[in-house]
């Protein structure tokens, strides 16, 4: 009994150390704060620091998309500064990116600088000319730093992709936040953060107060995502049903007579690295999805022709952005948009690969 008390009393230590970790970076909303004479910075400062964690510096940048240099420190206390981590093959990120887009467009001449930090998940995503023509493909106009040795990520205990970090123009960070959606409640941040900005450099700056949409805005009911996020490669491949999850090298498999939702299934000789799994000569893949939209990270050397059917049948009026006649062709290192359906559901997706050299990364779905 007195070592079951001691091991549940060290549990609850370590609870209680990761939950202080994870929210080091967050505001403290509890703190009511003191009230300060307005334009007393020194004051007003004084009581910011009891709310919020204070920026923190872009650490070791591996390079720079499109600008020479940029700091954080360089901009405090001029400018409102979003810093955005993302990395390019990831949907959640890319369905952000036309948000941050609006915002810069609409706000960085009233003072928001947007800094995208760009944290690789995949080994190619480390390719400087990779990211180079992503961010020439979604269109960013804000500078974008490399974090390829995840410096500027461990920083500031960053642990999704996205996650966005709001700073003011004293330097703390107001706001935090994980994932996709919020648009309208980070757009009001912004706002609230431009006006304090305006009032403590003296301009006479109005600053819009009404929300906007990019027109190219993905719209998702996230309740409606019913399969997770479905990996490939040994390090994290626990949905493989038909094979040996979690081991390395070549499997040949077979497909089930029944398949179950939300498991990945590979029939033909693949070869199974870290992060990706690949054909080794004719192939196939199937997964049952409950979603609207499918998506696959992938890469081949040479252009490599996947098949896609749904539920049967060769895949036409829902195919994805990256479909033709039913064929999706894979070489670059990114992610393909497979199907764009009309509701969201239970469907059966099956990739015929004729041909070898397929790596595939991942399934996501929206």
């Amino acid at each position: 009994m007195e070592k079951n008390t001691l091991a549940l009393i060290g549990a609850i230590i370590l609870i209680a150390l990761a939950i202080v970790a994870l929210s080091s970076l967050s505001p403290n909303r509890t703190y009511a704060g003191t009230a300060v004479t307005p334009g007393n910075r020194t004051a007003i400062n004084a009581e910011k620091a009891k709310i919020y964690p204070y920026a923190k510096e872009i650490a070791e940048p591996s390079g720079f998309i499109n600008v020479d240099n940029i700091t954080i420190g360089s901009l405090i206390g001029k400018e409102v500064i979003l810093v955005d981590f993302w990395t390019y093959s990831c949907i959640n990120c890319e369905r952000t990116i036309p948000y941050l887009n609006l915002w810069y467009q609409k706000y960085h001449n009233d003072g928001l600088e947007i800094i995208g930090v760009h944290t690789p998940e995949f080994q190619f995503e480390h390719d400087i000319n990779n990211v180079r023509t992503a961010v020439q493909k979604f269109g960013i106009q804000y500078p974008v730093v490399l974090d390829n040795n995840y410096a500027s990520w461990d920083s500031y205990g960053n642990q999704y992709w996205p996650e966005d970090y709001l700073i003011d123009i004293d330097g703390f960070i107001e706001y935090h936040h994980i994932g996709e959606g919020d648009y309208n409640e980070t757009e009001q941040e912004i706002q609230k953060l431009l006006v304090e900005r305006s009032e403590a450099l003296g301009l006479n700056i109005s600053i819009p107060n009404t929300n906007g949409v990019p027109g190219n805005a993905v719209t998702i009911n996230y309740s409606g995502i019913g399969s997770p996020e479905t990996y490939f490669g040994s390090a994290r491949n626990q949905y493989l049903a038909n094979g040996k999850p979690s081991v390395s090298g070549l499997q040949t498999l077979v497909l089930p007579a029944e398949i179950q939702p939300d498991e990945l299934y590979l029939s033909g000789t693949w070869n199974f690295a870290d992060q990706y799994a690949e054909n080794t000569g004719n192939a196939s893949i199937v997964y049952q999805y409950n979603a609207k939209n499918v998506y696959l990270v992938a890469s081949a050397d040479d252009a490599t022709d996947v098949h896609v059917m749904v539920d049967g049948k060769p895949i036409t009026d829902n195919a994805g952005a990256d479909v033709r006649n039913s064929v999706v062709t894979v070489q670059a290192d990114q992610l393909y948009s497979l199907v764009q359906g009309s509701d969201y559901g239970t469907h059966t997706l099956e990739l015929d690969v004729p041909e070898p050299g397929l790596r595939a990364y991942t399934f996501t779905f929206g």
